[in-house]
């Protein structure tokens, strides 16, 4: 077996999803199914169960999977001790962030960095927060980023940064003209579009509702998985949503949305690594940066 398939596999047990997998992994949808079949025609072992169109783990596939793991972060140790040894001349850092530092925040800091280390490659991937953690838990990045408050065991969690949630709507909205604060009842009677289940904005804007609010009294109409599709659907119709002013800045003073009276706290940004792991020189460089 060869580690790109290990990879692949690693890939594809965690999304139980061949054509995600292949996404994230930048790969053609055939060449993530060839790596798996030629992985279990090797050893005569199938890993995974096809139900219909669907994947499911077998015993044999959860049993591996924590090897596979293992071998990958050992592969990797490997690669950033041989990195070090060269310096800052060459190296390559394995970044995941969530969407709202991922778009907004973080582009021009990589590019600063790019600039002072310009042998370092720097690789990203952007998921929601729970997805940054599970890759700095699983050594598929060696430093994530996330605006949730979301903890896990084994991960250090430093702030770096900060932004803020802002509640905007489209600028035909019924409430666009307003000025005095939503009261708990606006809030209750309007209609939501929100980031998903598992994102740092939809967590921080649920944890900070005004008091008497809970998320369950909200009317949450529409969820939608990026920053991008939330800010196209609620400008072209009658629901708001909470969402990052970094996101949403240029569209307010596009007059594509207005921002309603309702405030929420500062949120900070942080930046996780596996605390039970070295960082490589080229991270280091990197969170000094930062």
């Amino acid at each position: 077996m060869t580690l790109e398939q290990l990879r692949i596999f690693v890939a594809v047990a965690e999304r139980l999803h061949m054509t995600r997998a292949a996404r994230d992994l930048n790969l053609t949808q055939s060449a993530v199914s060839a790596a798996v079949t030629a992985l279990e025609t090797r050893h005569g072992t199938r890993l995974f169960d096809r139900v219909g169109r669907g994947l499911t783990l077998n015993s044999a596939g959860e049993a591996f999977l924590p090897e596979a793991r293992a071998v990958l972060a050992r592969a990797n140790d490997a690669q950033m001790l041989l990195e070090d040894l060269g310096g800052l001349m060459r190296g390559r850092l394995r970044l995941w962030a969530s969407q709202t530092i991922g778009a907004y925040w973080l582009p021009q800091r990589m590019s600063a960095f790019k600039k002072q280390y310009p042998g370092i490659a720097l690789e990203l991937r952007i998921g929601n927060t729970h997805n940054v953690i599970e890759a700095v838990l699983n050594s598929e990045a060696e430093i994530g980023l996330i605006e949730g408050e979301e903890e896990a065991a084994r991960i250090e969690r430093i702030a770096v940064g900060s932004d803020r949630l802002i509640v905007v709507a489209g600028p035909d909205h019924p409430l666009s003209g307003r000025t005095g604060i939503l009261s708990a009842t606006d809030i209750k009677s309007l209609d939501w579009a929100l980031r998903e289940t598992g994102s740092g904005t939809r967590s921080e804007f649920e944890a900070h509702l005004p008091s008497g609010i809970t998320p369950t009294d909200l009317r949450v109409e529409l969820t939608l998985p990026s920053n991008e599709a939330i800010l196209t659907a609620v400008g072209a119709g009658q629901m708001v949503t909470a969402i990052s002013e970094l996101a949403a800045r240029p569209l307010i003073e596009a007059g594509r949305l207005v921002q309603l009276p309702l405030e929420l706290p500062e949120r900070p940004f942080y930046r996780l690594r596996h605390h039970e792991r070295g960082m490589s020189r080229a991270a280091e460089a990197f969170v000094a940066a930062l």
